[in-house]
C-alpha cells in the first residue's frame, strides 16, 4: 500500500492509498481559546500542500474569508453550548474535513461519478448560502426547517462523496459538524433579530456573500 505521512504543527497526516487520517495533539487545540481558525487551518494546509504539489500551483483550501466565517461560527457555538471544548471540537472537525477533501481533490482520487456528486454538493451549498443571506437581509423570512433541511442534504451528499475514501471516524466528524449547525434551536437563536448572535450572523453573511460573488461556493 502507498503510504504518505506528513507532519505539521505536530499534527500528522497519514494517507494509505485513498484513506486519510489527520491527528492533532491537545496543546494545539489549547491555542484556540484566542480563537483564530486561520492560524490553525492555514499553517496545516500550507505544510500539506508544500509536500504534495508544486508551490506555483498551490491554492489554499481555506481562504481568509472562510477563516473569518469559521471564527464567527466558533463564537456562536461556544456561546450556544456554553462549552468551549465542544465548540473547538466542531470547528476542528470542520477544518479536518475541509483539508482531507482538499487532499483528495489534489490527488485526483474522485471518480467521474464522484465528481458529479461533488458538483451537486457545491450547488446545494450555494443554495444554502444564498438562502442564509436572504433570511438575514429580509426580515421575517427565516424558516428554520428550510435551513435545517438544506444542511442535512449537504451532509448526505458529502457522506456519499467520501464514502470510499475516508474512514468511519471521518464520516462521524462530518455528521457531527452538520448535525450541530442544522440544529433548529441553534438556527432560531442565530437568526433572532434581537438576539445576541446578530453581530455574528452579520459577519457570517457578509463572508458568505463574498464567497458567492467570488464563485467559491
Amino acid at each position: 500500500k502507498h503510504k504518505l505521512k506528513i507532519s505539521f504543527f505536530n499534527c500528522s497526516c497519514l494517507q494509505y492509498d485513498n484513506q486519510i487520517n489527520i491527528r492533532c495533539p491537545q496543546y494545539v487545540l489549547a491555542t484556540m481559546e484566542a480563537f483564530n481558525s486561520k492560524d490553525l487551518a492555514m499553517k496545516a494546509q500550507k505544510k500539506i500542500l508544500s509536500s504534495m504539489a508544486n508551490k506555483s500551483t498551490v491554492q489554499r483550501f481555506i481562504d481568509d474569508t472562510t477563516s473569518e466565517i469559521l471564527d464567527e461560527l466558533y463564537r456562536v457555538s461556544k456561546e450556544y453550548t456554553g462549552n468551549k471544548g465542544a465548540a473547538q471540537k466542531v470547528i476542528k472537525n470542520l477544518i479536518k474535513i475541509a483539508v482531507k477533501i482538499g487532499v483528495l481533490f489534489r490527488n485526483n482520487c474522485f471518480s467521474d461519478e464522484e465528481l458529479k456528486l461533488a458538483q451537486e454538493f457545491k450547488k446545494k451549498l450555494h443554495t444554502g448560502a444564498m438562502t442564509a443571506i436572504s433570511f438575514y437581509e429580509v426580515d421575517f423570512t427565516f424558516d428554520k426547517t428550510v435551513m435545517s433541511d438544506n444542511l442535512t442534504e449537504c451532509k448526505d451528499l458529502l457522506l456519499k462523496l467520501v464514502n470510499s475514501h475516508l474512514t468511519s471516524k471521518s464520516h462521524d466528524r462530518i455528521s457531527h459538524v452538520f448535525n450541530h449547525y442544522s440544529d433548529p434551536q441553534l438556527l432560531t437563536k442565530l437568526y433572532d433579530p434581537n438576539g445576541p448572535f446578530r453581530p455574528n450572523l452579520t459577519k457570517i453573511c457578509k463572508g458568505l456573500d463574498k464567497l458567492v460573488e467570488d464563485g467559491t461556493i
